[in-house]
């Protein structure tokens, strides 16, 4: 009895695990047929199949695949970024163990496919055993197809899975390297193929013969694939190149020219991921506020927060340029909720949000931070307690000079609402490719909110400023009309003193005409100037000629 009970044992465990993994392959088989279809129902009831076919075998390729396929085809890039984290570049995470493993794996497949080559001998007939006939070139090949079969074809599927959820993430460079790399493994996966194959292979796949019906059939997928590997390959390429030609302008200090490349990022015409889109935008508002242009910039703060609630960076600079233009109440909400995330990160000892996304701050440094912050906020109270709150600068905000007129202020105005009101700013998130269509609404409603609350500012600026606008002018007019009363009094006291001064003349005109004998009769000066021009007269008629000049004395009347 002690004896017969191991064995029934052994038979019992074997005949379990047979069980489950008949159990295993009829979920894979199940959930791929499910899968196939390509229906979203579908796929989530393959999911739950392929969950059920991984809690009994958790290390099954098969099953991984399919699931991170499903995954990938319902957009849900962040479970796919959680299911293969391991494999991120950046996160540095990467099993040492994983060379070891794999070559294991291949030397036992290859131990069976020997054991499978050599042992194909007919049991019934003994004489034949000992004379092996098969080919080496068969051998060779049949070796090489289960080298292959053994190692890479179980594991680059994960580089080219991971590396489109990386980049629909926004994780660009670890996106980049693990299409690159899960291409390199394809390519070298199928050159190994192509081993075993005969030389008619290939042309009989790929040309058609003469008389033969074209086929209609779409392309084989591992071509597909690499088609949109590459495609997507090219685009990472070209944000990362026109980022860093971004952040090289800004670095030198060309701040126009940085906003110009950011600008043809986030307005392309090909939409951007969500992650790399809130990066831009970020870098974009501290370009904007370089450049003096604040109500772009708080723009730009709005829509990194509407697409990265918890990004630390976009509260910092959103509440410092608050600061600057003296918004203290607005200054103060935000650091309020920076604040509640420091607390929260260090409650949850880690931050905000999964392993694999990228932050600009440390967790070290955050309880730094949190001092720092709570006695700003305890300043900003101090000075709202003191009356500060109405010395907002609108001028800054809007982008005027002080002392403009009412034509400027309007022109800066229309060109603030035409961009930032609120109907319109929702538009950006169609050029996004947001992580999880899920948080749509959400986005959009932390989008809507954020603006109203900036044209609420500008309205309230423009107010303000016209009012300013309006009482210069009354001060100008209320001068210039004290000046011309000053100049009309001048004027009036100046005619008066002419009006003395000419009836003064004509006093002492006629007082001198009365005691003059000459002016009271005028007639003898006239007597005197007519007999000395004719003696004249006479004087040179006898001297130039004998004929003498007429001289009427009626005409030479003075």
């Amino acid at each position: 009895m002690a004896i017969t009970t191991p064995c029934l044992n052994t038979t019992e465990k074997k005949h379990w695990w047979l069980t489950n993994r008949k159990i295993v392959e009829k979920y894979i088989k199940d959930a791929r047929s499910l899968i196939a279809t390509q229906e979203p129902n579908e796929i989530v009831s393959a999911l739950t199949l392929l969950d059920a076919a991984l809690a009994i075998s958790p290390s099954s390729d098969q099953a991984l695949e399919l699931k991170a396929r499903s995954l990938l085809y319902l957009r849900r890039f962040k479970d796919v970024a959680n299911m293969l984290q391991d494999y991120i570049p950046s996160l540095k995470m990467a099993n040492d163990d994983s060379g070891s493993v794999s070559s294991d794996g291949s030397s036992q497949q290859l131990s069976r496919e020997g054991v499978k080559l050599l042992s194909s001998s007919d049991s019934s007939d003994p004489d034949q055993s000992f004379f092996k006939c098969f080919s080496v070139s068969d051998l060779k090949k049949r070796v090489m197809a289960g080298l292959c079969k053994s190692s890479d074809n179980e594991g680059y599927w994960r580089y080219l899975i991971l590396g489109k959820a990386c980049c629909h993430l926004g994780l660009m460079e670890d996106a980049l390297v693990l299409l690159q790399t899960g291409k390199r493994l394809t390519s070298a996966a199928f050159r190994r193929e192509s081993v075993c194959w005969s030389d008619d292979s290939f042309s009989l796949w790929n040309t058609p013969f003469p008389g033969d019906a074209i086929s209609t059939t779409p392309p084989r997928s591992p071509l597909s694939e690499s088609e949109t590997v590459n495609q997507l390959i090219a685009h990472i390429k070209f944000l990362l190149r026109r980022r860093a030609a971004a952040i090289a302008a800004m670095d030198a200090g060309l701040h126009m020219e940085a906003i110009r490349h950011f600008s043809k990022i986030v307005d392309g015409r090909r939409g951007a991921p969500q992650g790399f889109l809130a990066e831009c935008y970020m870098h974009r508002a501290t370009a904007f506020c370089s450049a003096g242009r604040i109500a772009d910039s708080i723009a730009d703060c709005n829509r990194t927060l509407s697409l990265d609630p918890t990004c630390i960076q976009a509260l910092e600079a959103r509440a410092s340029i608050l600061e600057t233009i003296r918004s203290y109440q607005d200054c103060l909400h935000d650091l309020e909720h920076l604040k509640l995330l420091y607390n929260t990160i260090l409650r949850d000892r880690k931050l905000a949000g999964p392993l694999w996304k990228r932050h600009n701050v440390r967790y070290n440094e955050i309880p730094g931070k949190l001092c720092t912050l709570t006695a700003k906020i305890q300043q900003l109270k101090i000075k709202m307690a003191s009356g500060e709150t109405r010395n907002v600068d609108y001028y800054a905000l809007i982008g005027i000079r002080r002392g403009c007129g009412r034509p400027e202020l309007h022109r800066a105005h229309l060109l603030l609402c035409l961009k930032h009101k609120p109907e319109k700013a929702t538009c950006f998130i169609e050029r996004c490719e947001l992580a999880d269509e899920r948080d749509l609404e959400s986005v959009k409603d932390r989008t809507r909110m954020a603006s109203m609350l900036l044209y609420r500012l500008l309205q309230k600026g423009y107010s303000s400023v016209m009012n300013s606008i309006a009482e210069d002018e009354n001060a100008e007019k209320e001068k210039q009309r004290k000046i011309a009363l000053q100049l009309q009094e001048t004027s009036a006291n100046v005619h008066s003193v002419e009006v003395l001064q000419q009836k003064s003349r004509d006093e002492m005109e006629e007082k001198f005409a009365m005691s003059s004998p000459s002016i009271a009769n005028p007639t003898v000066f006239q007597g005197v100037f007519c007999r000395d021009l004719s003696v004249v007269g006479n004087l040179l008629s006898q001297r130039f000629s004998s004929r003498s000049i007429p001289v009427k004395y009626e005409a030479l009347s003075c």
